[in-house]
């Protein structure tokens, strides 16, 4: 009888989390296709890029391919070791829309990627700046799709959730439940309330008019700052402009990482710095890759402890037990195949959540530990330790 109440409780628990964990993605505000203006004011669309030869060319020929008639593009190379800057000089020659700069040394007391983006808006000249990392790809109508949802919904700030695009299967494995853990990390509804201080931004693409960022003080007033959008997004608000954050993935797609290798330096890192200035939130964050680590591990081995105590004589208790293991994983299956559907891959990698679990809540402890010995992270080359 132990046992038996025992996994109804993780049952119920189950059900009830699996359910709540699924239904915190409120996107409400959805960016479709729209057609190009009429009266189209400029917009400068800036890139930073330090050794992005992968990504590089790709972005930027998507950011000169916009149907929005009046636009330029600007890229701050950061310093890039790699053949970053030879492609954007040939892209350079024709097309006089864009705009290349040699980044300058990392300034003390700057982060590098809003000393990147401070030196693009320096040369920009649109009423509206659109920041666009080098791995992230427009679709032609995206600025003005963008364009166009940013006048109906009154933002002096918006951005966007960017499709993202996976190839290899560990991308497959783990990024669905990476994006399905920062849906519940943040509510779109609560940063899109006026009334709310929540705010929160995505620095794959944000839309802002400049007079608003001049305002605000604009990168530089979030330079060392390394997660620079969430600091520009609260900046924005909490000065009472308008901030939306929408639905961009019919027009705007993202390939974060191409390998477990740089999923697991990207992820510990982006954790990593999530967490090191709060602590309530690392406890939480350990807490909870722990518990996910647990159900990783667990989950496939409870219909199999069900069925191991049936062999044994645990007649009608034990069927209940594997009755209920297996509805939990039905259920879970099918909410993580919604979740594959929606990203655009096989539903069949819903078979695979414990081992993702596995591997983002590893990551999760691992970015913990290194917040607690503060032995910090590298990231293409720059070092960042807890202050």
């Amino acid at each position: 009888m132990p046992y038996l109440i025992t996994s109804t409780i993780l049952f119920l628990l189950a059900l009830i989390i699996i359910y709540w964990v699924h239904s915190q993605y409120h996107l409400d505000i959805v960016v479709t296709i729209n057609e190009p203006p009429q009266q189209a004011p400029l917009v400068s669309i800036c890139i930073p890029a330090r050794n992005e030869e992968n990504n590089i060319r790709k972005c930027v020929e998507a950011a000169l391919g916009q149907d929005y008639p009046n636009i330029e593009v600007i890229v701050l190379d950061d310093r890039s070791t790699d053949a970053t800057l030879t492609q954007l000089a040939e892209i350079a020659s024709r097309d006089s829309r864009l705009i290349p700069i040699n980044g300058s040394d990392l300034p003390v007391g700057w982060a590098g990627k809003p000393h990147a983006l401070f030196q693009a808006s320096a040369v920009a000249r649109g009423e509206w700046l659109c920041f666009v990392d080098a791995d992230t790809f427009l679709e032609p109508q995206a600025i003005s799709s963008v364009y166009a949802k940013a006048l109906e919904t009154e933002a002096d700030l918006f951005t966007v959730m960017t499709r993202q695009i996976l190839g290899s299967f560990w991308e497959k494995v783990v990024m669905p439940l990476v994006m399905t853990a920062l849906s519940v990390g943040f509510s779109p509804r609560k940063v899109n309330d006026p009334s709310r201080r929540d705010a929160v931004a995505n620095g794959q693409f944000i839309f802002i008019k400049r007079s608003i960022y001049d305002l605000i003080g604009g990168h530089e007033k979030v330079k060392d700052q390394i997660v620079e959008d969430k600091a520009i997004s609260e900046q924005v608000k909490w000065n009472g402009h308008r901030l939306v954050v929408a639905d961009g993935m019919q027009v705007v797609s993202t390939r974060m990482y191409t390998s477990l290798a740089t999923m697991w330096e990207g992820w510990t890192k982006n954790i990593y710095l999530g967490l090191r200035d709060h602590p309530a939130m690392l406890l939480l964050g350990a807490f909870g890759a722990t518990l996910a680590l647990i159900a990783a591990l667990f989950l496939p081995a409870w219909p199999l402890l069900g069925l191991n105590w049936y062999l044994k004589g645990g007649e009608w208790m034990a069927l209940v037990v594997i009755v209920e293991s297996i509805f939990v994983w039905g259920y879970l299956i099918y909410m993580r195949m919604k979740v594959a559907s929606k990203m655009r891959i096989s539903k069949w990698y819903a078979l695979t959540t414990p081992l993702g679990a596995g591997v983002f809540a590893s990551m999760m402890l691992t970015s913990a530990w290194k917040v607690l010995s503060g032995q910090g992270v590298t990231w293409r080359g720059r070092n960042y330790r807890p202050k």
